[in-house]
């Protein structure tokens, strides 16, 4: 064949729990047009990957636009590819869920829109060799990935201009290189500069493919391309151009170029995903001198060549260990696919709700919420609050598969979090909660399941590469010192103010905030407890503070019970508990604080400095959740929000990410160096007030 082939795909996708104001706003101005623009150019076929989660709301709120679609399809005018279901990063989850959710969604993509999916998109082109084996024995025949995975194996780019063979134990797969020049090419610069680039390949290397492959939302959605691409006609431009150029510019689909072609040697391809993402996996500090150096290189007269070989090199898998939520959620993830798979093997389960249950961690399982790059991802919480919501939702449906329902209560003790440490997990039918005793003894998670919501979804502030370029006030760059979890133990100056928590001051005069807590279970009948103790510092002196962390079947509540020992006679202490509170928005005004006596003292994002209380309700209308917080000795309190300040897209924005409700106390302890405090957290519904009972000192110990 004279000439050169070129591959043009697609990648549309919306994560799981994105609000459908921007699922509806990317189809209007993205999804919609491209089509639109492509039926009117039935002589270039086009590769298009739709992700799960989109293609659902395309089918239920969209039908005219999948039938159009469908049509094209049949008409092999569209490639389609399948991959995971609901876009997981396929080396996270574990292989039985990576092969399920790609032969789901092959035959989801096959009813609904007529297609025999062979190949299949990748995501985040996050890569491991292992992946050849699994997506050949799930079924598919081809991948796409960056040409950047190739340069990490040695290839130059005059070697990329068709397709190789990997495997893995003797199970092939395809894989074809997508160029960066035509990704910094195609939308951005006028169609003429496209053809230049082409034609030149067309003359130097006739017969060779090339692949244009990157994200759909390009085209319509990213700032001002609506613009550039449809109202100002760059997409029409460009099929002109290719139209033009079919004597020597032939437009095919991956399934064409294999079934034409031969591949071009073997290949075994390093770990990796595309350049940036090896570049935002590494840590802040070393990122940041990544950036240094490649800066310094463009100046350089071999600077273009040297770039090459100043890579990234962060694995994915590494964002675990950068962001201890990912784990979280990573952790909770994979315990629940472990229960799904234990139960389904044992075969005692009925089918219906261990599907129903596997559709659940699916949904859990979409990779947006798991890491931070040029976008919000983790950093946005209805993003993670979704990932738990769906996750709590399969959790509820294996209790219905294994029969266990109405009041009861249980307490386990594992490795919940993979860190060589024992966690605690107190579960009822109303409440599941994760304790830590080896960091602070902090509850580090708190299901509660009428809402499926995880109150302590929360993320703690950190330095990220890009705070020394955003040119905003430096005041706003604050970085915890602790996580953002609950039950977070401090002893501060009795002259301390609200000001400088906010300000992330080193006040800290104690060191239980992140201290290893010895820890016993109590189990009975009707409740569970946990009792940790730690010997440590307060103030310059030597104190013992024990918790005990208390779960009733049946109840909404936590209660929990705290007794400082050996303090210091007549020395004034200001002993602290941070409990962080998270799931809820910031600034609506059906997301409120309120008082023990249903007074409103103002939205979450508040900051509150009361001189004395009881108590506080924290309430979410919309999630119709109330959380009331309520204390046996007066004391002060202090709220306010714990906001990030992330980079999104070519912009840079404040998101509350929790509230930090901090009830304090000044201890002056007499003869008995003793002093205890109750504390009653009770989780319901919104509208639910009546019931509450008030706590004493007098039934602090009898807890346990």
């Amino acid at each position: 064949m004279s000439g050169v082939r070129l591959i043009l795909a697609l990648h549309n996708h919306q994560p799981v729990g994105n609000f459908d104001g921007v699922f509806e706003e990317s189809y209007r101005d993205s999804y919609l047009p491209f089509l639109e623009v492509m039926e009117d150019y039935p002589e270039l076929p086009f590769v298009l990957h739709t992700s799960g989660p989109l293609l659902e709301w395309l089918v239920e709120r969209k039908p005219d636009y999948i039938a159009r679609l469908r049509a094209m399809v049949e008409a092999g005018r569209v490639e389609i590819l399948g991959g995971g279901f609901f876009e997981p990063i396929l080396t996270m989850i574990p292989r039985r869920d990576r092969l399920g959710q790609v032969r789901d969604y092959a035959t989801y993509l096959e009813e609904t829109l007529g297609a025999k999916v062979r190949g299949a998109w990748l995501a985040e082109r996050v890569w491991e060799q292992h992946l050849a084996g699994d997506l050949a024995e799930a079924g598919v025949e081809y991948i796409v990935l960056d040409d950047y995975h190739f340069h990490r194996a040695g290839l130059t780019d005059p070697e990329l201009l068709g397709y190789y063979l990997t495997e893995d134990h003797g199970k092939l797969l395809k894989v074809f290189p997508s160029s960066e020049r035509l990704r910094y090419l195609i939308p951005y610069l006028e169609p003429h500069e496209s053809f230049v680039y082409l034609r030149k390949l067309a003359e130097e290397r006739p017969g060779s493919t090339v692949v244009f492959a990157d994200d759909g939302e390009k085209f319509g959605v990213w700032p001002e391309s609506n613009r550039h691409v449809y109202v100002e006609g760059w997409l029409r431009r460009f099929c002109d151009m290719l139209m033009a150029s079919r004597e020597w510019l032939h437009v095919t689909t991956f399934a064409r170029a294999v079934d034409s072609t031969l591949p071009l040697g073997k290949v075994y391809l390093p770990d990796s995903s595309y350049r940036e993402m090896t570049e935002w996996a590494l840590p802040s500090s070393r990122l940041v001198a990544l950036k240094e150096m490649v800066k310094r290189l463009e100046g350089h007269p071999e600077g273009e060549d040297l770039r090459r070989y100043v890579r990234g090199g962060g694995a994915w898998r590494n964002f675990k260990a950068r962001y201890a939520e990912t784990d979280e959620m990573y952790s909770r993830m994979l315990g629940i696919s472990d229960r799904l798979d234990t139960l389904g093997r044992a075969e005692v389960a009925d089918p219906d709700f261990l599907e129903a249950a596997r559709q659940e961690l699916y949904r859990g399982q979409c990779n947006c919420s798991y890491w931070h790059g040029a976008f919000g991802g983790l950093y946005l919480p209805h993003l993670r609050g979704a990932i738990y919501q769906h996750l709590i939702a399969a959790h509820d449906i294996l209790d219905e598969a294994e029969g266990i329902e109405g009041p009861r209560v249980s307490l386990e003790v594992a490795d919940y979090n993979f860190d060589a440490r024992q966690e605690i997990k107190l579960e009822n039918d109303r409440l599941i909660a994760f304790v830590r005793p080896a960091q602070g003894g902090h509850i580090y998670e708190l299901d509660v399941r009428h809402s499926q919501t995880n109150v302590l979804n929360t993320l703690d502030r950190r330095p990220e590469a890009y705070h020394g370029t955003m040119g905003t006030d430096p005041s706003l760059l604050l970085y915890d010192r602790h996580p953002r979890k609950a039950l977070v133990d401090h002893f501060y100056p009795v002259d301390v103010r609200l000001d400088d928590l906010i300000a992330c001051r080193d006040v800290d005069r104690g060191d239980f905030a992140t201290g290893a807590y010895l820890s016993k279970i109590v189990r009975h009948a009707s409740h569970v407890a946990v009792v940790m103790e730690r010997p440590g510092w307060a103030d310059g002196h030597a104190i013992q503070v024990r918790k005990t962390i208390r779960v009733d079947e049946g109840s909404s509540s936590l209660e929990v019970v705290y007794i400082l020992e050996e303090l210091p006679v007549g020395v004034p202490i200001r002993f602290a508990v941070e409990i962080n509170l998270a799931g809820m928005a910031g600034h609506a005004d059906d997301r409120y604080y309120s008082d023990v006596d249903g007074e409103r003292l103002g939205l979450l994002d508040a900051r509150l400095d009361l001189h004395e209380s009881t108590g506080i309700t924290l309430t979410d209308e919309w999630l119709d959740l109330g959380i009331d917080l309520t204390w046996s000795v007066p004391g002060g309190l202090w709220c306010f929000p714990i906001e990030t300040v992330s980079l999104n897209v070519n912009s840079y924005e404040a998101v509350y990410q929790s509230s930090a409700v901090i009830p304090n106390w000044i201890i002056s302890a007499d003869e008995s160096r003793r002093w205890e405090v109750a504390i009653r957290w009770t989780l319901d519904r919104a509208r639910r007030k009546e019931g509450a009972d008030s706590m004493t000192s007098d039934t602090a110990h009898t807890l346990a």
